[in-house]
């Protein structure tokens, strides 16, 4: 089963995925429009420093892109813009562990420096959070919309709130029990019943 079936169509945590790629969509996006401005160059893997981070300009591109991409999927919401909080939170994290390993070395095409892996990793933690929350987790409550799109037989199962005047705080409504047959009554209940038609004959007197 594909991982968008398990998924439901509309949910109240759609906010907090739009907001969290929207955010994390236009600090990548003007980190990548400052190196542009810069004029970089674009394989220097000496890198130029721009907001206290190493840039050149294929990784100011790359931080254009990922930040529209991002802010793509603010705007269409719900479960497109978690699952793509979490594909580019967990991109984040491998370019973090990949840069690491090749740091100070001739294939490091995007002049990282530690400074940027460290940013990476505190990057992509960020946006996979986002993309995560209230959806993975062993403990979701029973009313959270994911939970019931992969349990829908327990939660069919659930029974429903009684509605308002069904139930009182001490049993059964009044008007449920005056409208009840006699037999059909609890001895308790028809000994209220007898008790209530007695003070009405004698007020009647």
């Amino acid at each position: 089963m594909r991982l968008q079936d398990e998924l439901p169509v509309d949910h109240r945590l759609a906010v907090v995925y739009r907001y969290g790629a929207a955010l994390s969509g236009l600090i990548l996006l003007v980190f990548g429009i400052l190196g542009f401005a810069d004029r970089l160059a674009f394989f220097d893997t000496d890198g130029t420093r721009v907001a206290g981070l190493s840039s050149n300009g294929l990784l100011s591109l790359i931080s254009v892109v990922f930040g529209v991409l991002l802010i793509v999927g603010a705007v269409v919401g719900g479960n497109f813009a978690s699952t793509l909080n979490m594909t580019v939170g967990a991109l984040f994290l491998l370019s973090g562990f990949v840069h690491l390993a090749i740091l100070e070395r001739s294939v490091n095409i995007l002049a990282f420096r530690m400074p940027n892996v460290i940013f990476s990793f505190v990057m992509g933690l960020l946006i996979l959070t986002f993309g995560m929350y209230g959806r993975v987790s062993g403990g979701l409550p029973h009313d959270n919309p994911y939970w019931k799109r992969r349990h829908p037989e327990r939660a069919d199962a659930r029974p429903s709130r009684p509605t308002a005047g069904a139930l009182t705080a001490g049993g059964p409504s009044r008007a449920a029990t005056e409208a009840a047959p006699s037999d059909a009554l609890p001895p308790a209940t028809k000994g209220a019943r007898r008790e209530r038609s007695a003070r009405r004959e004698e007020s009647g007197t």
